[in-house]
């Protein structure tokens, strides 16, 4: 079966490879179309660069950027609104811009936390992302954007409570992270074999591992550690549209979709 196309959209440069960066590894590898699109930062700064770069590693083609500011660095987007403060419309329809175009038969993006940091503007994408699918189904919203696209399933990245607790082991007790029953998982994917360019795209954001971000952190981990770290990623499929009998049967192939 043939993999499925995927966009990811994520909040910051290097969210895409930590978060999904072995998924969009995999499905590049089998042929399938992968695209990412980042929130905030502009194009030209030095984060884009480096996100350029991890996409490339991973197989997903230049980035694209909506190009709003990020919450904590109002320079990383000058001339812009902070995303938390741009209209919601605009956002919206920047991203279905992006949807319509790629036409993605499954969508990725941050879960309703924000991921185990809960960041803002991480929880601000998931809330963004889950309308901006819908939209791009709807024919008469943003209309400009281009031709309808009913994208086939929404996928949200997280993490299990159980695995939080794994994590721990291996980078010690940091501060609170926002998780999820393990039952609400709906897709669990070794992507070990991809691992290599998983932890080559997030080093390409060399800005944060100078600046002793998350990166930092993996880049000083042992590769026993990092496997253990990096090695799986968690989903929970959202619907994005009413279910259909297509639909229903689709939701019993998450394998095939992730």
């Amino acid at each position: 079966m043939t993999a499925a196309s995927l966009l990811a959209v994520f909040a910051h440069p290097d969210d895409e490879s930590l978060m999904s960066g072995g998924v969009l590894a995999r499905h590049a590898a089998a042929g399938a179309r992968t695209a990412v699109v980042t929130a905030t930062w502009a194009p030209g700064t030095g984060r884009a660069l480096e996100l350029a770069e991890a996409t490339r590693i991973l197989g997903a083609g230049e980035p694209r950027l909506l190009g709003f500011a990020d919450a904590r660095t109002p320079d990383s987007a000058p001339g812009e609104p902070r995303f938390l403060d741009a209209p919601l419309d605009e956002a919206v329809g920047r991203l279905v811009a992006h949807i319509r175009d790629v036409r993605p038969d499954v969508v990725i993006t941050h879960d309703a936390y924000g991921g185990l940091s809960g960041h803002p503007d991480h929880v601000h994408t998931h809330r963004v992302t889950v309308l901006a699918a819908q939209a791009a189904g709807l024919e008469r919203l943003c209309p400009e954007a281009g031709a309808p696209w009913h994208t086939r399933a929404l996928y949200l990245a997280t993490h299990p409570h159980t695995a939080v607790a794994a994590l721990s082991d291996v980078v010690g007790e940091r501060r609170a992270a926002h998780s999820v029953p393990d039952a609400w998982v709906t897709a669990t994917v070794d992507v070990g074999p991809w691992l290599d360019q998983k932890v080559a795209a997030v080093l390409a954001h060399r800005g944060e591992v100078d600046r002793g971000a998350v990166p930092a952190l993996i880049a000083a981990l042992a590769p026993e550690k990092r496997a253990r770290l990096l090695s799986t990623e968690w989903y929970i499929r959202h619907q994005v549209a009413p279910v259909t009998g297509e639909q229903t049967e689709l939701s019993a192939e998450l394998s095939a979709e992730l």
